[in-house]
C-alpha cells in the first residue's frame, strides 16, 4: 500500500482540496518510519521542502486510528511566533478531525489552556520554558495531561543543538518520561544540519531509541546570486575618481560615499520586490531600513519599510509578519536572526545579506527564506569597506569578511557541507538549574536522591559525582540550598527568590531592557535610558525620548522625522570551522573565477589574493609583520586556535587573535620567525596540562547561573567544552603536510 492510502481519511481529502500533484519525498520516507518501526526520526531537508507535513500526516493518522487516552501529539518550537504560525497551519489540516490543537505560551489563552488541563487530548504546542513551567509547577497536572502521550515533535533543532535551552529542552522530556512511565517517539524537523549523525544522538537523548533519518535526494536547486561592494574612502587624499583622476570628492559629501551609494542601490534593488534584507546585528539593520524609508520619502515611493529583530516588539513583529504573508504590496523588512527561522511569509522575490553571513549554517538558512513555490532562489550581497589606501599594515588591506562569503557560498552550494555542531558535555549552569527545578518540584530530597534524579539525565552523562557534591556544597554555603534537620536538602532562602522569579523558568542570558512606548503603543525595548530629549533609531523610525520612568523602566517616546542612531550592548562572538577556515586560505590560493562577483568584487579579490600570495601567509606557518611582531596562520578552527593562544602563552609567548578576523594570531616575540615556528612544532609533539594554562581569572563559557556556580568548574567547562587540543594536533598536522 502506498503512503498516500495509509494516510486518515480527513488528511486524504485535504490533499485533494489543496490540489497536491504528489506526496514529497520526505513525506513518504516519513511515512514508512512512523507507520513500520518505533524508531524516532530525524527530517533534515531544506526550508519549504514540506518537513512540517511530513511529521504531521503520519503521526495524525496514527492519532486518528487510535485516539489517545491524554495529549497525543506535544509540538516544541523555540519561538512563540512560529507556534502562533504553525498553530493556523494546523487547524487549517485538522478541520474535519476531531483532533482538537492547543498553544501554551505567555501569550495564549488561558481559557484554551485549563480546557486542557480538565480534558487532555489532540495537540499540544509549546516552548521549552513552557513545558519546564508545566513540570516544575503543574506536577499532577502533567501526569494526566501526557499520561498517553505518543510523540514529541521538536521544529528547529539545528537551533535548539547550539543553545543551552536545547539541552534544557532535554531534560524536560526526560524527566517527564520518568513522572508519567511514558516514552514518546521523538521526531525532529531542520533545514540546516551538517552532521546528521551528531544531531540523531542529541535527538536520542534519554529516549532508549534508535534514529532513523532518511535520505531524500532534493534534486539540484538553482541559485541566482549577486555580490557588490561600495567604498568608503577613510580620508582626503584617499578619495580619487575610479577613473584615475586626481580630482578629489568634494568634502562635504565626506568619506561616507560609499554607504550612501550602497543605501541608494538598495533602494533600486528592493524597489517592487517582496524582500528580506539581513544584517548581522541591529544596529546595522536600523540604520538601513531608516536610510531606505529616507529615500522612498525623497522618491515618493510607497513606504513599504519594515524591521523585525527582537528588540521591536511582538506586536509590530507580528503585523509585519502578516504584511509579508499578505499584503498587495511588496513589503521589504530588514531583519537579524529573528526571520532565518521557518515562519511562513509566503514567497520572496529575494533575500539580501548585508556583509557576511557568521556561518555556512546562517547563509544556508538567509538562503533557504527565498525560492518557495517553485521560484529560483535569488540573493544578494553588499558590502561596505572603510578603506585607508597609505596604510603600514601588511594585512590590513585584506577583507576577511569578504572572503568568508565566498568561501560559505563554495561550502555549501558547491560541496553541500554545513558545520557540524559540537556537543556540550559540562553546562554547569543548566546542572544548577535543574537542581532547582527538581526540588522546587519534589520538595526536600536526599542528596543521593537529588543526585540520582537530576545526574542520571543524558545531558549530564559526563558530569562526576565528584563534580555534582562541589556544585551542591557550594550551593549550600552560599544559601541557595539548605540542610534540613532530617539531613536532606531544600531551596534555600536566597534561592527561594530565584526559583520565585518569571525569570527562572528561562536559562539563556537576557539582559535589562527599557520599554519604548509611543502613548499607549508599545514599540519595542532598549538597553540604554536615553535621556529626555534624546533621538535614537527602533523599528526603522526616529524617536524622542519625552519622559522616563526609572521605576517601571519604561522611555516615553515621540516620533521624529529624520535618521538617528541606536546602539546595543554586544560582545563579539565567532566560531569558525577549521574546513571553513581552510576554504578561506584556498579562495585566495587559487585562481579560480567566481561568476556571481560583480566587476568590482572580482577586481577587489585579484587584489587581496595578490596580497595574501605576496605576504607569504598562504603558505608559511609564520609570517614577519615588523622587528617583533609576527602573524602565525596555522589555518584552523577558532576552538583550536584559541587552545593555541593559551599554550604559546603558557610558554611565555605574548600573543592575541584579532577579532577582527578570527584567522591568525599576532604574536610579540623577540626570536626569529623560524624558532617561533620550532616553538609551535614543540607544543604540537608534547602533552600539555589545560588543567595549568594560564586562563584569565574570569574565562567561562557564558551562562545565565554562571554567578552560582564554583569557578573551578566553570573553569574546567571552557576547558572541556571549548578548547581543542587534539583537534588542533589533527588540522594542523592535516593541514600542513601538503603545503610546506
Amino acid at each position: 500500500m502506498d503512503a498516500f492510502s495509509r494516510l486518515a481519511p480527513f488528511i486524504q481529502d485535504f490533499i485533494y482540496q489543496n490540489k497536491w500533484e504528489e506526496l514529497h519525498g520526505n513525506q513518504v520516507a516519513a511515512c514508512q518510519v512512523i507507520f513500520d518501526s518505533d524508531d524516532n526520526l530525524l527530517l533534515s531537508s531544506g526550508t519549504a521542502s514540506g518537513k512540517t507535513e511530513a511529521a504531521f500526516l503520519p503521526v495524525l493518522t496514527e492519532l486518528y486510528n487510535h485516539p489517545a487516552a491524554s495529549v497525543g501529539v506535544v509540538y516544541i518550537s523555540p519561538l512563540k511566533a512560529l507556534i502562533n504560525d504553525q498553530f493556523k497551519r494546523l487547524e487549517l489540516l485538522l478541520l474535519d478531525s476531531n483532533i482538537p490543537v492547543t498553544k501554551w505560551h505567555g501569550d495564549a489563552s488561558m481559557d484554551r489552556k485549563e480546557k486542557l488541563m480538565k480534558n487532555p487530548e489532540g495537540i499540544l504546542q509549546i516552548t521549552p520554558e513552557s513545558l519546564e513551567s508545566l513540570l516544575t509547577n503543574r506536577r499532577g497536572s502533567c501526569l494526566s495531561m501526557f499520561s498517553d502521550l505518543r510523540f514529541v515533535i521538536i521544529d528547529e533543532v539545528h537551533y535548539f543543538m547550539r543553545d543551552v535551552r536545547g539541552l534544557q529542552l532535554l531534560c524536560v522530556l526526560e524527566r517527564l518520561k520518568k513522572l508519567t512511565g511514558v516514552n514518546p517517539r521523538r521526531i525532529g524537523l531542520s533545514a540546516t544540519l551538517g552532521d546528521v549523525s551528531l544531531a540523531q544522538a542529541w535527538l536520542n537523548t534519554g529516549s532508549g531509541r534508535q534514529c532513523a533519518a532518511p535520505i531524500v535526494n532534493e534534486g539540484k536547486k538553482r541559485v541566482r546570486l549577486h555580490v557588490e561592494r561600495f567604498v568608503n574612502y577613510a580620508d582626503k587624499r584617499d578619495m580619487v575618481e575610479r577613473d584615475g583622476s586626481l580630482n578629489v570628492v568634494d568634502t562635504d559629501t565626506g568619506g561616507d560615499m560609499g554607504d550612501r551609494e550602497h543605501y541608494e542601490y538598495l533602494f533600486r534593488q528592493t524597489l517592487d520586490k517582496k524582500t528580506i534584507i539581513f544584517a548581522n546585528s541591529r544596529e546595522e539593520i536600523e540604520q538601513i531600513m531608516a536610510h531606505l524609508h529616507e529615500i522612498a520619502l525623497k522618491h515618493k515611493a510607497p513606504d513599504v519599510y519594515r524591521v523585525h529583530h527582537g528588540n521591536v516588539s511582538a506586536l509590530l513583529r507580528e503585523n509585519t509578519e502578516e504584511e509579508m504573508k499578505s499584503a498587495e504590496e511588496k513589503i521589504v523588512t530588514g531583519a537579524t536572526v529573528t526571520l532565518e527561522l521557518g515562519i511562513d511569509i509566503g514567497s520572496l522575490d529575494q533575500a539580501v545579506q548585508v556583509g557576511a553571513p557568521l556561518n555556512v549554517s546562517s547563509f544556508a538558512q538567509r538562503l533557504g527564506r527565498c525560492g518557495r513555490r517553485g521560484q529560483i532562489p535569488q540573493l544578494l550581497f553588499t558590502f561596505v569597506e572603510s578603506l585607508k589606501i597609505n596604510t603600514s599594515d601588511v594585512l590590513g588591506p585584506i577583507n576577511w569578511e569578504f572572503i568568508r562569503t565566498i568561501a560559505i557560498v563554495e561550502l555549501y552550494l558547491r560541496e553541500h557541507w554545513i558545520e557540524p555542531i559540537p556537543p556540550r558535555y559540562h553546562p554547569y549552569n543548566l546542572l544548577y538549574h535543574q537542581t532547582m527545578s527538581c526540588l522546587k518540584s519534589n520538595g526536600e530530597m536526599s542528596p543521593a536522591a537529588l543526585a540520582g534524579a537530576v545526574l542520571s539525565l543524558g545531558c549530564f552523562r559526563k558530569i562526576s559525582q565528584e563534580d555534582y557534591k562541589k556544585l551542591l556544597l557550594h550551593l549550600v554555603d552560599i544559601e541557595q540550598l539548605e540542610r534540613t534537620e532530617h539531613n536532606g536538602l531544600t531551596v534555600g532562602r536566597a534561592g527561594e527568590k530565584i526559583i520565585n522569579s518569571h525569570k527562572f523558568l528561562t536559562v539563556f542570558e537576557s539582559p535589562e531592557y527599557l520599554l519604548v512606548k509611543d502613548e499607549n503603543r508599545t514599540i519595542g525595548t532598549v538597553d540604554k535610558p536615553y535621556p529626555v530629549g534624546t533621538r535614537f533609531a527602533l523599528a526603522g523610525l526616529s524617536w524622542e525620548t519625552v519622559d522616563i520612568n526609572v521605576k517601571s523602566k519604561v522611555l516615553f517616546v515621540k516620533q521624529v522625522p529624520g535618521i538617528s542612531a541606536v546602539d546595543w550592548d554586544m560582545d563579539f562572538e565567532i566560531d569558525l570551522h577549521t574546513r571553513l577556515v581552510r576554504k578561506v586560505r584556498s579562495v585566495m590560493q587559487k585562481d579560480d573565477p567566481y561568476l556571481y562577483l560583480s566587476d568590482r568584487c572580482q577586481e577587489r579579490l585579484t587584489e587581496i589574493r595578490y596580497i595574501a600570495r605576496n605576504s607569504g601567509i598562504l603558505e608559511n606557518l609564520v609570517t614577519a609583520l615588523s622587528d617583533r611582531k609576527y602573524a602565525l596562520f596555522p589555518w584552523v578552527g577558532t576552538r583550536q586556535l584559541v587552545t593555541l593562544h593559551f599554550l604559546l602563552l603558557q610558554r611565555g609567548i605574548s600573543n592575541k587573535m584579532p577579532w577582527s578576523t578570527s584567522l591568525y594570531l599576532e604574536v610579540i616575540f623577540s626570536g626569529t620567525g623560524e624558532e617561533l615556528e620550532s616553538i609551535v612544532r614543540d607544543i604540537l609533539d608534547s602533552e600539555p596540562d589545560l588543567y595549568s594554562l594560564p586562563l584569565p581569572d574570569k574565562v567561562q563559557v557564558p551562562g545565565k547561573y554562571n554567578e552560582f556556580v564554583p569557578f573551578s568548574l566553570l573553569r574546567k567547562q571552557f576547558i572541556e567544552d571549548y578548547l581543542d587540543f587534539r583537534g588542533l594536533q589533527r588540522d594542523m598536522g592535516q593541514g600542513w603536510e601538503s603545503h610546506v
